[in-house]
């Protein structure tokens, strides 16, 4: 019901009706009277909703007591958090019941603060009276002549009202004002009588000791600006939605391993109907092709499998916190105290359970991600050769598990991966043959394959190289084996093409046959390695110790021969930083450091057993690493001492395993060693085993990499022998290290 409001106080009042004798006294004028009002009020009725609630008299009449808390039952109680520093859940502190609207820092001080007074003092300007305290100061100084009346009037009148007497705000801006005007206009008149009355009046209190006669009006220096820049701020205007709250509910299970299944099977199926209805042909073809239910269970368990391995990494993460964090940013204190001298720190085992009695025949990191590794397992014992092979891909971030596996008919004894295409892996068979996988698609069927007699090795591939794609883009590989002939493949669209590049022949080697004819004897073939700047020259090691340069476009001579060592060559490595420089070791127990098209060695080392793998590392020119069958790594820094190594750690036990191959990692400073009991261990270099080349103070501008090469350089012109007549190059050119 409505009805007109009230004046002031917001009552409400009753209209007043003109009564008939105002309206004849008035002398006509429109109007009504009361029973017209009474009608009109009749008519009226009070609408009433629906959905009211009628109440008795006895609810109506009940009190409801209300009471108001300090608690927010909104906020969240028993909050965790979870702390990586930690490593665990932690209680989240809980917030306060006040709750800011708004808050800012200003930058103003009360006047009658200390550190205001103190301001003010410093920077000898004043805005405003200061109270001053309640002692006295008295100002001496000599009367003038007609002055001493005058001034004990005043100095009396300024000790009554001195303390009582409080300027008004306007007086005190009209002084500040005459002050400003004294000071900017009339300087000169201001040092008369009328100037020091007027600082005497406006001062209004005592002035306190060492004040200065002459003070300006101090700017507020922080937000202060001119009238001009002034501008009009818009108001803030807070726009509010109600919305509807969404519907909630509470959901509790038991997740188990067949629940997990049934989901992702019910899931599949669904992506299966919604891309049947998206597009027809594509379920024509799908369906033509998984029409096999174990199909589509396979291609469900490729989903269901990648989820586990995520899963895996993050618990074997977590279960080798403290290892993850050793192989990247260990620093072993005690090298600081021993000078020349370095260990290593044992990290990860990589095993897999099939391949406990297997052999590592070979280990490579892939070129493309530093930490995935593939490993090589069969067997070095021709009396005792297994079944079956693994190529076995492992990843620091799971230790516990290969991320691929390739199974073979045959032990596998080497392996390559395509610096290009680092999911295409080539491996060498034990009994000839040799198997391009694709590592993006199913491991279990090659790509290629070699089959029949006349393509494939006569006996066992020792070792497989990615050679330079070909002028037309095909790729291909090489491949040496102890049938003394190294052979290239072509991945052709639908086989591999061979090609014999060299049969490996002895140099002197005819002898005479059974009828008489002459008979040239074969060197078994036993390691290769391409040159790193040349791809047409590779160096072949044999089983007889020798170790044949070669080159790709001459296939019945020898561009040089080494007679490297008294039994077979096991390995032979390029120096990373000059190519001139490589490095052998063989079954005589000895290293040995060569320089290209030299027939001596220049650095020859004994390590009391047969060395089964030596390579340089890719961070330093002169340092590199070999494994014996006594199960040690010796690490070798020829900057540092040029007869023995500088780390000689055992990794197993001698007389129940022997370690095989070795590699270092590109790009962290950890190497991989590979036993015959099928386990792989990681290993860390501690920072006497991977120390830089400091640049010298006045060549600060060179790169690692121009120092690696100078330190190697200096390094060769002391084992050199040089011929008679040559003279010694001047020692300031070559860099320092």
């Amino acid at each position: 019901m409505s009805q007109k409001p009230g004046k002031g106080d917001g009552k409400q009042v009753k209209p007043k009706m003109r009564s008939s004798k105002t309206k004849t006294e008035g002398g006509g004028g429109g109007g009504g009277d009361a029973d017209d009002f009474d009608a009109w009020m009749k008519s009226r009725q009070l609408l009433k909703p629906d959905d009211q609630l009628e109440l008795t008299e006895a609810e109506l009449g009940e009190e409801i007591t209300k009471v108001l808390t300090p608690t927010n039952t909104n906020v969240i109680r028993n909050l965790v958090v979870y702390s990586f520093k930690e490593g665990e859940f932690v209680p989240a502190p809980q917030p306060g019941n006040t709750v800011t609207l708004i808050a800012f820092t200003g930058n103003s001080l009360h006047v009658d603060s200390e550190e205001a007074r103190r301001q003010i003092e410093e920077s000898d300007e004043i805005a405003y009276p200061l109270p001053m305290p309640n002692y006295t100061v008295v100002e001496q100084r000599e009367p003038e002549a007609g002055e001493g009346e005058e001034g004990e009037d005043e100095e009396d009148e300024d000790d009554r009202g001195g303390k009582d007497a409080a300027p008004d705000e306007e007086e005190v801006e009209e002084e500040d004002d005459e002050e400003g005007k004294g000071t900017e206009g009339d300087e000169g008149e201001g040092e008369g009588d009328g100037g020091e009355a007027r600082d005497e009046d406006a001062a209004g209190a005592q002035r306190a000791p060492g004040a200065s006669s002459k003070k300006r009006k101090l700017i507020n220096q922080f937000n202060y600006c001119e009238r001009a820049a002034l501008t009009y701020t818009n108001p803030k205007r807070s726009v509010d939605t109600q919305t509807i709250p969404p519907p909630r509910s509470q959901f509790g299970a038991n997740v188990l391993q067949w629940v997990i299944y049934d989901s992702y099977l019910e899931n599949f199926a669904e992506q299966q109907k919604e891309g049947g209805k998206k597009d027809e042909r594509k379920r024509g073809r799908r369906e033509k092709k998984f029409k096999d239910k174990s199909a589509i269970a396979e291609q469900l368990n490729k989903k269901y499998l990648k989820c586990w391995q995520i899963l895996e990494r993050m618990i074997n993460q977590n279960i080798y916190d403290d290892i993850a964090h050793d192989y990247r940013y260990w620093e072993d204190p005690a090298d600081e105290y021993r000078e020349g001298e370095g260990n290593l720190l044992p990290l990860w085992k990589f095993q897999y359970d099939k391949t406990k009695k297997m052999n590592v025949t070979d280990i490579l990191f892939n070129p493309s991600y530093y930490d995935l590794f593939a490993v090589c397992f069969g067997s070095h014992d021709f009396m005792k050769q297994t079944n079956e092979g693994y190529l076995c891909l492992f990843t620091v971030k799971n230790p516990s598990f290969p991320d691929y596996i390739i199974q073979t008919d045959s032990g596998v004894m080497c392996c390559d991966i395509h610096p290009a295409y680092p999911f295409l892996a080539v491996i060498g068979l034990y009994d000839g043959k040799v198997a391009v996988y694709n590592l993006r698609e199913d491991c279990k069927e090659p790509l290629y394959v070699s089959k029949g007699v006349n393509c494939k090795h006569g006996e066992c591939v020792w070792q497989i190289k990615w050679g330079k794609d070909m002028s037309d883009g095909e790729v291909n590989f090489f491949s040496v084996s102890s049938d003394g002939r190294v052979f290239n493949w072509i991945l052709m669209q639908n086989k591999l093409w061979v090609t014999t590049i060299i049969t490996l022949y002895r140099e002197n080697g005819l002898v005479d046959g059974p009828d008489g004819t002459k008979v040239s004897l074969k060197s078994g073939g036993s390691c290769m390695v391409f040159h790193p700047v040349d791809n047409k020259v590779f160096l072949v090691g044999t089983e007889c110790g020798y170790i044949y340069k070669c080159s790709t476009a001459f296939s019945s001579k020898y561009l040089m021969t080494y007679n490297a060592h008294n039994m077979s060559v096991y390995r032979i490595d390029f120096n990373r930083f000059n190519s001139n420089i490589f490095v052998s070791c063989g079954g005589d127990w000895r290293v040995k450091v060569w320089e290209d098209m030299r027939a001596d060695p220049l650095f020859i080392f004994d390590l009391g057993s047969a060395v089964g793998d030596v390579k340089w590392a890719p961070y330093s020119s002169t340092v590199f690493a070999a494994v014996t069958t006594e199960g040690k790594v010796h690490v070798f820094d020829l900057n540092v001492n040029k007869y023995k190594a500088i780390c000689i750690q055992a990794v197993v036990p001698k007389r129940k395993n022997k370690l095989t191959r070795l590699a270092f990692n590109e790009k962290l400073a950890f190497i991989v060693v590979g036993d015959e009991k099928g386990v792989t261990t990681s290993l860390k270099l501690s920072p006497n085993l991977r120390m830089m080349v400091k640049p010298p103070k006045k060549q600060l501008y060179l790169d690692q990499t121009t120092l690696q090469i100078g330190k190697l350089e200096k390094l060769l012109s002391l084992v050199r022998e040089l011929p008679e007549g040559s003279v010694v190059p001047d020692a300031a050119t070559t860099v320092r290290s």
